[in-house]
Formats: structure tokens, sequence, C-alpha cells
């Protein structure tokens, strides 16, 4: 009870410190600022002569592509200029500072039937042109740029920054947004009418334009909706501080703050519906700003009115029929009307946008119920973008934009092939072929033969060779109801929902169309020049992964053709086990590769479908797999056989009876029982009891495995002699071993290695009289021991927890092996245990609020670095509960063991030990994997590493970076950053065909060289074979690793002198950093012929690693101190 009302309280102090920061000071200076530029706009909208002429000339291409006609008028001077948006109810939330300013449309401009044919959207933008124009003469004006509304390119804004700059208000601008109050007639925008005469009618089935209609009534009501929302707001600063947390939980979370689904102003509409009687006065004065956050979320999230309907206007002064609000939901997917009834707020969101929309808003409430400050972090402070939050992200690069519009807007292709089977090629009316083509959007899709489509393709280059400058190619070509990206969107998405079916929890395709910068005289040619973007949230392993969909069955067959048209050649028949005969879909892959499954049914259908070819659609989904393979094939394929064979060893250890005390179980510890091995071992041709045949193979990998014994009263009580016993024991199990079943032992006083099946395992003893003993001993406070048991009781017990998280999340060991490779990679083996990194992941699916549990490797991995780079790792300790065992009793004690290791941080930053405080059930002080690694300036480097890596990762998968070479960077660590380099002779690595990259190092000095050694080579040589199978298999060096006898060597014979970072992976080289600055006071005591020389020091490391070092390099000296 205490600790949660802690909790409330440092979430309150929290939510009131966000607030200061993005709340905008509306100090006298920052108002002066913006009636300033308002002033400035009005003069210069004044000095326009009445009765300008104005023509398509001003904006010709944009007139073109809407496919507009009579949009001639005579110039008239805006009714009003009046400030609305986020900046008249004091809710602007930074960084976006900017006002929003409402310039009333004269009706003089327009005829009564303007609203027909864009005329309306023609003429609204040639008014904003003149503006823009005179904008320009203006000294207090700075620029002015084009944008759009809410992503819609046939109403474009201006965007105006004024000359004066305020550091109150930094990136300031005024966007003017042109409102046409009671311009036409509400009758003639109904949802059923059909005001674009370029849509065909198909049958007696009447078409009407919702779209488009809407369009133009939203700039209708703008000004009095705007006002609604203001009059709601008026004085009460709580619901203008809650609008303000939305929005900043909102653009945290790009799939949701777009052009389909919510943006500031609707979210301020539904407050007031949830503020007034409309929505039931959900919300009342007495509510903090928390509390209205809450509420809020819980009615976007749970309401059953979304699929209704809910209205602005009173339930009992709704003068709305059933016919009315029936045509709405028909039209719409979300239907917010308006107080006046006429007009949808929601006419954009998508079915998916809304979906998306309510499951973020109940993601946060469980985050608030469940995380510690209320979720403060995970709610306000985490980016939840496409690349972290989707498990598979797809880029749509379609760069041939005449291929964009015939694949959107082409319902049909039967014009086209008569078109093309009766047209020459050098067809005079080509163009205006292709435009009706463009035009003829609803009409049944059908499949075009090869050479339908050959031909498809010199008509597609001819036409793209005339773009420019032919106005009878956009004839209705950009813009009829929806615009042709909205109508790609939604054919993306139903393609890919029909697809996919219940392989995927949510699709989510989204088109920035509005490109960042757009010059009017271009037209609409430039919009859609970025990539469509598509997210799919993988529904769960199980369904996402499966090899096989199984169709209808085979007596339906309208259903069947149905399949066999949607899948084409990949439908196929087949008899199931249970008897059934039905249609189905295969995907055969290795069970490896199962993660690439949805990236090829998604690249199938786009293909099949909407005539993308693989170059122009970019799944992330296998690029990072480069990075996990030997050669093609990815060693986790082995783990089948690695368990077969630890369960003959662990059944033949427990039946032996010459030993004096039973085997009573055996536990695998090597991350290759648990999946997270980055490179399981292979089966050795030696390591088998017989010759089963040579080849030349790398050395097989360790398999360390404990063995607990079964408790008996004649264990001694001294826990040395206890080690000694253990000893006794390893040597008559060896003996045993290679007694009854033939197999080749090496026993040591610690353990015994035993070559079985393919592999080699190392066994230990474990009893629990070790491990009672060094309790008795640790309550001792003044020292501390170390204990095997204690060490293998430890792994024991990390194990089985990873074992069973495994079992569970089935993508958790892929992102544990990219996490450990880029560890590797980047040189950090020494200071992040593998325990720790399978730690560190396991948090992200054990509680991954804000998101769901990853289910792709590139999502878990990006999710991890983030982890790494944006915990607050010195003020909050890292809580793993893999089992969901810890009481509230056992966090009080991690709490209280995190605040004592915190103790001198007060004194020395330098000095916080462990600086990563990892608790588990099983080690509630953090000793086990981070009590002495990292330290503070080693996690600051991993950090900056991680935060770097996540922003590179992000960006790949946003941007159009689909080169190889791009994503193999995440994995080169920049050698510059070290004060020397040592690199090592690849052909004597351990495993060298685990290299990623050669390194190479292009500064500073070469101070040694060496040549590889000829004693050791990590290959089977091609003489060897030879020779005997018994002499060959003695010559097998178990666990022996070059690089790390090698850097013990250097931590050894040059203690203090540097620091050692080296990638135990298979990487060749291996950075050093000077420990501590020499003091020039020293340096002057120290007699120059004792002190060491930088280089001097380099060169008996050199010296101490011949044979395996290639060469050493120095890039910068020892910094000296004052």
């Amino acid at each position: 009870m205490e600790s949660s009302v802690i909790g409330t309280e440092s979430a309150e102090l929290k939510v009131r410190e966000l607030l200061k920061e993005v709340q905008l000071d509306y100090s006298p200076a920052a108002t002066k600022m913006v009636d300033d530029t308002i002033s400035a706009i009005r003069e210069a909208i004044n000095k326009i002569p009445q009765g300008l002429k104005v023509t398509a000339d001003a904006a010709p291409a944009f007139v073109r592509d809407i496919g507009a006609d009579k949009v001639e008028f005579t110039f008239k001077k805006p009714k009003s200029l009046q400030i609305g948006g986020s900046y008249s109810i004091q809710s602007i939330a930074k960084p976006d500072v900017n006002v929003d300013l409402f310039l009333r449309l004269p009706k003089e401009c327009f005829h009564e039937k303007d609203y027909l044919n864009h005329r309306y959207h023609a003429k609204r933008c040639l008014y904003l042109c003149i503006i823009k124009k005179y904008l320009k003469s203006s000294s207090l004006i700075k620029k002015t740029e084009w944008s759009t509304f809410q992503n819609e390119a046939r109403k474009p804004v201006l965007i105006v920054y004024p000359a004066q700059e305020l550091v109150d208000l930094p990136g300031f601008f005024v966007r003017i947004i042109p409102t046409a109050l009671s311009l036409f007639s509400v009758l003639k925008l109904n949802l059923m009418r059909k005001n674009v005469h370029s849509l065909k009618q198909e049958g007696s089935v009447p078409l009407g334009t919702p779209m488009y209609n809407s369009s133009i009534l939203e700039d209708m009501f703008l000004e009095e909706n705007a006002d609604f929302v203001s009059k709601t707001f008026l004085g009460w600063r709580e619901l203008g501080e809650a609008l303000i947390l939305l929005k900043v939980w909102a653009r945290h979370r790009r799939s949701i703050y777009t052009h389909d689904c919510v943006n500031g102003f609707l979210i301020s509409v539904i407050l007031s519906y949830l503020a007034t009687e409309s929505g039931g006065s959900r919300i009342n004065r007495s509510m903090k700003a928390m509390q209205i956050f809450r509420v809020t979320l819980d009615f976007i999230a749970n309401s059953k009115l979304w699929d209704k309907g809910f209205y602005l206007k009173p339930q009992g002064q709704c003068n709305m029929s059933k016919e009315e609000r029936k045509q709405y939901l028909q039209s719409f997917p979300v239907v917010l009307c308006d107080s006046s009834s006429q007009f949808n707020l929601a006419y954009r969101v998508t079915s998916s946008g809304s979906l998306e929309l309510r499951d973020e808003a109940a993601l946060t409430l469980k985050c608030i119920d469940k995380c510690r400050d209320g979720g403060f972090e995970e709610v306000f402070m985490t980016k939840v973008d496409f690349p972290a939050k989707y498990d598979y992200c797809i880029r749509m690069e379609d760069e041939d934009k005449a291929v964009t519009l015939l694949c959107t807007l082409l319902d049909s292709y039967d014009n086209l092939v008569t078109t093309l089977s009766c047209s020459k090629e050098d067809s005079p009316d080509l163009d205006s072929v292709c435009g009706a083509l463009i035009a003829d959007e609803l009409q049944k899709k059908t499949s075009l033969s090869s050479l339908v489509e050959s031909k498809m393709e010199g008509l597609i280059s001819r036409w793209r060779m005339n773009l420019e400058g032919n106005s009878k190619v956009y004839d209705s070509g950009f813009c009829l109801d929806d615009e042709c990206w909205r109508t790609y969107e939604k054919k993306v998405h139903f393609l890919l929902e029909q697809g996919l079916g219940d392989r995927a929890k949510f699709i989510r395709a989204t088109w920035q169309s509005t490109p960042s910068e757009w010059n009017m005289e271009e037209g609409l040619l430039k919009f859609g020049g970025e990539p469509l973007l598509v997210g799919i949230l993988a529904s769960s392993f199980e369904k996402s992964f499966r090899v096989v969909d199984v169709g209808p069955n085979a007596e339906n067959k309208e259903e069947v053709l149905k399949f066999r048209k949607f899948w084409g050649e990949k439908a196929e028949l087949r008899r199931f086990k249970d008897g059934t005969i039905a249609e189905s879909t295969v995907w055969e892959c290795e069970q490896w590769e199962r993660h690439l499954i949805i990236g090829r049914i998604t690249e199938y259908l786009l293909s099949r479908h909407l005539s993308l070819s693989k170059e122009n659609v970019v799944h992330t989904s296998d690029q990072l797999d480069f990075c996990l393979l030997l050669g093609v094939v990815d060693p986790i394929s082995f783990s089948g056989s690695l368990l077969a064979a630890f369960e003959i060893l662990s059944k033949r250890l427990r039946c032996l009876t010459d030993i004096p005390l039973r085997v009573s179980s055996v536990q695998p510890l090597d991350s290759a029982f648990r999946f997270t091995s980055v490179f399981p071992p292979e089966p050795h041709p030696l390591a088998y009891e017989k010759d089963v045949g040579r080849r030349s193979q790398k050395l097989t990998s360790t398999c360390i495995q404990p063995l607990e014994l079964e408790g008996s009263g004649n264990w001694p009580m001294d826990d040395v002699a206890i080690e000694k016993t253990k000893s006794a024991f390893l040597l008559k199990i060896g003996e045993s071993l290679q007694n009854s079943w033939g197999m080749t032992c090496t026993a040591t006083e610690d353990e015994v290695d035993v070559l079985t099946s393919g592999y080699a395992f190392r066994l230990r003893i474990l009893h629990e009289r070790g491990l009672s003993l060094l309790k008795k001993q640790v309550n001792d406070q003044m020292k501390h021991i170390s204990s095997i048991d204690k060490e293998l009781f430890i792994r024991s017990q990390h194990s089985s927890m990873i074992n069973g998280l495994q079992g569970r999340y089935p993508t958790y060991g892929p992102v544990v092996r990219l996490a450990k490779r880029w560890i590797a990679s980047h040189l950090f083996s020494a200071f992040l245990a593998e325990e720790a990194i399978e730690l560190l992941v396991a948090s992200l699916f054990l509680k991954p609020l804000p998101f769901y549990a990853p289910c792709s490797r590139i999502t878990g991995f990006l999710r991890f670095l983030r982890l790494l780079s944006d915990y607050d790792w010195t003020f909050s300790p890292l809580v793993v509960d893999i089992n969901s065992d810890l009481t509230l009793k056992d966090e009080k004690e991690i709490n209280e063991n995190f605040m004592s290791s915190r103790k001198s941080y007060e004194n020395s930053v330098q000095n916080v030990n462990p600086a990563m405080f990892l608790a588990t059930t099983y080690d509630k002080t953090s000793e086990a994997w981070t009590r002495f690694s990292p330290n503070t300036s080693e996690l600051r480097r991993m950090v900056a590493y991680a935060r770097s890596s996540a922003d590179f990762l992000t960006n790949l998968i946003l941007q159009h970076q689909i080169d190889s070479h791009r994503w193999e960077c995440l994995f080169r660590t920049p050698l510059n950053n070290y004060d020397a380099v040592i690199l090592l002779h690849m052909d004597r690595l351990a495993c060298p065909q685990r290299l990623l990259f050669p390194s190479e190092v292009y500064q500073g000095r070469h101070v040694a060289r060496g040549n590889a050694s000829k004693d050791f080579h990590p290959l089977i040589m091609p003489g060897d074979t030879r020779e005997s199978f018994e002499k060959m298999k003695n010559k097998l060096m178990v666990n022996f690793d070059p690089m790390r006898c090698f850097v013990e060597d250097l931590k050894r014979e040059f203690p203090d002198m540097f620091k050692v970072w080296y990638d135990s992976l298979g990487g060749d080289a291996i950075g050093l950093t000077w420990e501590k600055p020499i003091s020039k006071k020293r340096e002057r005591e120290e007699d120059s012929e004792e002190r060491q020389e930088p280089v001097n020091v380099l060169k008996a490391v050199g010296e101490a690693g011949k044979g395996f070092v290639r060469s050493v390099y120095i890039l910068k000296e020892p910094r000296l101190k004052n």
C-alpha cells in the first residue's frame, strides 16, 4: 500500500514536470510575436487589389492534376482572419509550435456549382497562390512554404515563417487554412450525391462521392467545430492539460498520429464530446489532468460507440433519421458527427486506424495499471514507432509513378487488354488511353496474360516519357472520390489482410504522400515520392509461421474458384491426415527459415496483384541473418542432434552402477541447450565413439554439463574435502563411461570431458552441502568467498528459467543471438556476460509494454538496443522475474540492495557498483553477472554504441537503404575509437569462418608485425586424414581458444596498463585503451630507463602474441594529468 502511494506521488510529480517541459509559455513577448505575424499577414492580404482576375495560370499543374475546369474568378478579400487551433485554447504541445489562422473564403469568388469536379479545391488553391505572392513582399515574413491539410494533396495550406525569431517560440510558424462557411448548399454535398463526374457508374447502383463531399464539408464547418471546442475548453485548465498529455502520448505513436487516424483537433473533439452532455459528461471539472487522460483512453479503448457512431449533438436533440445514420455507417468505418449532424469529423479514419487507436489506448491503460510510477516512462517517454512496434515492416518503393497510378486506380484491366490488343505501338491517342484507364476506378480487376503485360510495359514507359507537360495524362488522374494514394493504402491493406488472415494481429499501411518540400508549380507529380510503409504485427508464433494454409473444401466449387483466383499458382489441392481434401497454400522452408514466411507471402501477393517487382518491395525480415549463418546454413539447425546426444549421455550417466552414489539428475548449462548460443556446436567427426568418416572441419565448442548427485550422509563436512571427494567421483565416472560404452574421457580435479555422439561434454558435480557451507561463511560480512557449487547452482537456476522462457517465446532465442553477436562485434565481450544479455532480452518479453512481446528477431533486436541505450541504469534496477516468483517482500529487498549499491554515487559517479543492476529470483543483489563489469565507463560506452546502432537500424527500416552493406554496418565497429589496435591472423582464430569482416587499420602508427604460427591450425589438415582415428582424436583440443588465452595473458602481463576490448565470437581485432592518465609529477620522479614508453609496451604485446598477432598500431598516446 505504501509503495503504491509513493508510486502515485512519483507519477504525479513526473507529469507536472512533463507539462512544464511541453507547455508553451504564453508570455507577453510570445503573444506579441504571434500578433505581429498575424498583422503582417493581414497587411499583405490588404495590399492585394480588389477585382484582380485569377486564372489557372497561377497554378496550372495543380489545376490539371486534380482535373478541375472553370476555375477563373475575380479576387475578393477574405471575409475574416481568425486564430483557431491549439493556440486559441492554450493547449500547444511543444515542439510543434504553430498557430492556425482560419481564412474565410469570400462567397463572391465561387459559383453555386463549384462543389462539382474539384472546382472548389482548384479555386481554394489559386486563392492561396495569390496570397503567397503578396506575402513574399512583406519584410516581416521570412519565407512561405506549401504543405497540405491532413496529408490531403487537393487541400494545400500555406506555412508562414516570421522574420523575427524568439527563444520562447522555437520553430514557430503560422498555418493559413482556408474555410468555406456557408459557401455551398449542404444538401448538394449529401453522402450519396456524385459530385465528380469523371467517375464511371457501374449498372444501376447509384455512385456517391462521400470522401470528396466530406472534404468540402470539412472546410464549411471548420470554424463552427473549432468554436464548439473552444467554448468547451474555455477556462478549464485541467482539460487543456489533458489534451496536451494526449498529444504527447499520440505523437510517440506514429501509427495512430497520422492522416487516417487521430490528430490534435480530433483528440480535442473527443475530449469536448466527453465533457459535454452529448458524451454523458464523463469528464467533469473536479477531475485532474491524469484522471481526464485515463477516462479518455478508457472511452477510446472500450466504448461500443465506435461501431455505432457518436454525435456531438445530445441524443434528444439530434435530428438525424435512422436512414441517415445507416448511410454514414455504410460510408465510413468511424462516424463522429459534428453538432450540425451534417459532417463526419472522422471521415478520414480508416478501419485499420480505428483498431490501432483502440488497441494503443488499451495497452496504455495496462501500462498505467501494471508499470512502475503509473507507467510514466512507457506512456509518455517511450517511442512507439513503426520499426519497434511491428514485427514486420515493408517499404514499397515504386519509383515508377506511372506504374503506381495504374496499379492504384485501375480495378479492371479489361479496357487495357482491349486497347493493347487492338492498338498499334505508335497510337496517337496513347495519353488519352492512359487518362481514361486511370479514371476507370470501379470495375473488377482481372489478371493480365504475359503478352498483355509486356505490351503494358511499353505503354507505361512511353507514358512516363510524356508525364510532364501533357494535360491529357492527368484528366481525373490523381483525385477522384478519394486520392490515389489513399486508395492504394486501402488496396494494399485489403490484399494483405485477405492473404495473411489470422497470421497477423494488425496490418497498417500508411503513405505519407505529401513531400517534405513542395513547389506548387510542379503540381502533384512529387506526391507519393516517399515509400508506402506497411507494418505487420504477428498474432502468435504458431499461427504466423505455419507452413500450410488450409483453404476451402474441394466440394465448395464457388469458394475454390475464388481461392484459386486469389492465390494463382500457389494454390494446390491436398489430402490432409484427417482425410479432408481441400485447397491449400504451402510455404516450404527449413525450420530455421520460418521467420521468412510472412515476407514471402506478402512479396508474392504484391507481385501477383499489384505487379510490384521484388526490387520495389523491401522486407525487414532476413537482413540481419547474415551474422548468424555459417555459409548458407544457420547452425541452430544442429540443435536436434545436440539434444539427442545429451539424452543419450544423461541416460548412460543415470545407469552407472559402479559408483558409490547414483547420479540423480543431469542438467545442461551451456547456452546451446536453451537455443541462445550464437553458434551452437556442430557434430565433429572425431568426437564419436567410432570412425564415422572425416573431413576438414572446425573444432567443436564445449558444452558444459553439471551433474547433481543424490544426497548422502557420508559426505564430509569440510568444503575442501567436498571438492576432493567430487574429484574422486569425476575420475570414477570417466572410467565407468569409458569401460561401459567406449567413450573417450579426459578427467581433471574439477571436471571430466566426454566425447560422444559428435560432441564434447564437460561434466561437473553440484552438491547441496557445498551451498550450505557457503551460506554459513557468507554471513561473515568481512569476506566474500567464491564457490564452484554456488556458480553451478546459479547457472543451473538461470539455465532452467531461460529454457522455460524460450519455450514460451520461440522468437526469444534469435533475438538473444543477435544481441550477443552485436555485443561481441563491438568488442564488449569482456564486459557483459552472455547470461546478462539473456536477462536483458528476457525483460523485453516479460515486460513488453507499451508493446506486445516481439515476434520477429529484428524488432526484438531494435528494442534490445533501445533498452540498453535508454534505460536509467544509474537510478533504476532492472528486475527480471521470469516465472513471476517475486513477492512484495522480495521486491522491497531488491530495492534496498539497489539503494545500498548507490550510496557511493554522491561521492563519485565512477564508483557506482554494479553499474548495471540486474536482479532475479536467484540473484537479488546483482552479483552473479554484473558485479564487476560493466563498470560506469564501460557501460557509458556501451550505451553510446547502442544508441547509435538503434538510430541507424531505425533509419534502415524506414528509409531507402536497401544495400546489404548498409545493414552490415550495424556490426562493424570503428577501430579508431581505441588508443591502440591489435590485428590477429584470421586463419589462426579458433573458428575463422565466424569472422564477419576482416579488420584493417588506416590510421595511427604501425609499431609491430608478426607472422602466423605453424604450430596451430584450427582445421583438420588434409595430410592428417591419413592417420588412424585414435591418433587423430588425440589431436583434438577441447575448449581451446587462442583469443581467450591471449587476452588472459595480456591481463596478467600488463596489469593496470590498459583495458582490453575484444570479440569472443570470432573477431580478428583487439582494442586497447590506456587505463589511467600518467601524472606529470610521477613522470618526472620515475627514471626514464625504468619507465615504459607506450610504443615499447605495444611491442611487448606483439611479442606476447607471437604467431597469433598480425600487426599492432598505436592511435593515441596516454593522456598526461596535471
